[in-house]
């Protein structure tokens, strides 16, 4: 029996000596938050991003240290409860972080998409304001290039250039077209229809003197208007008649002698300007301009 209660003792205090040591070490863990709260009241300067101050070591261990073989659950739940509130935190924190990258992220590509369509539409206006101005600046040069065209051919609406001359003869006497006279002027006509720009000189000489030869000259003549109007279709206006009666032929030879000549003749003479020309690089009809010749 007192072998027993001998074993028993040491065993009893062995066993008594961590609750001694855990209820010293009870005052230290609580004062613990009072530290906590001073340190936090003292370091509101140096938060960190959760907005509270780290977490201080604690300024008193205990008999065992950090490591207490023979710690209680409410020792362990109060040693480990501000490490889980700063997990939990740190999670939240984390979580709210990457929600806001993300909406950051979003809204800057949503920024990035909406720069790139603006800027393509305005490369679009760009490309499509260069293609009118090119048009623009072609239609300039068209519109130069036919006004250029219109003030040389109204300069020289009065310059008519000899194209063609076709010489007819008659007998003395005669006033009447031979088959060869009017296949000279079938040929002629034919040159001109459909044509703008010209005119027909007809001129006629006859031998003879005074007021017989003009008006001998004048019927030769006349016989020519009235073919080329009545078989041709010229209209009249087009054809200017002189009867020139027994006036000298002209000839470029100023040495030659003028010669006089028997019988009568008449010289047509194809004379044509610039309006036909004109006509052709401007596509426009020429009626306005073609009537500005109409003899008054």
């Amino acid at each position: 029996m007192n072998n027993r209660l001998l074993f028993a003792l040491p065993l009893a205090a062995v066993l008594a000596f961590p609750a001694i040591a855990q209820t010293t070490s009870s005052p230290s863990d609580q004062s613990q938050p009072a530290a906590t709260q001073q340190t936090q009241s003292t370091s509101t300067d140096n938060a960190n991003a959760t907005g509270k101050a780290p977490l201080a070591a604690p300024s008193r261990e205990g008999f065992w240290g950090r490591v207490n073989p023979f710690a209680r659950k409410n020792y362990v739940k109060r040693q480990t409860e501000p490490i889980r509130d700063r997990v939990n935190e740190l999670d939240e924190l984390t979580s709210a972080n990457s929600k806001a990258i993300k909406d950051t992220d979003s809204r800057a590509q949503a920024g990035i998409k909406l720069a790139s369509d603006k800027a393509n539409e305005a490369d679009q206006h760009a490309l499509d304001a260069g293609n009118k101005a090119t048009a623009a600046q072609l239609t300039a040069q068209q519109v130069t290039t036919r006004v250029q065209t219109v003030e040389t051919v109204v300069g020289n609406i009065d310059q008519y250039k000899a194209s063609n001359q076709t010489e007819i003869r008659f007998r003395p006497g005669q006033t009447v077209l031979s088959k060869n006279a009017k296949d000279a002027l079938d040929t002629m006509a034919s040159g001109v229809k459909g044509q703008r720009g010209y005119i027909i000189e007809v001129q006629g000489f006859s031998s003879g003197k005074g007021q017989i030869a003009i008006t001998n000259s004048q019927k030769m003549a006349e016989s020519v208007v009235r073919y080329l109007v009545l078989n041709h279709e010229i209209p009249v206006y087009r054809i200017y008649l002189v009867g020139m009666g027994n006036a000298p032929a002209p000839t470029t030879d100023e040495t030659a002698k003028t010669k006089r000549m028997s019988g009568g003749r008449v010289e047509i003479s194809l004379l044509k300007n610039d309006l036909e020309q004109l006509s052709a690089n401007t596509g426009a009809p020429a009626t306005s301009a073609d009537q500005m010749q109409q003899p008054k």
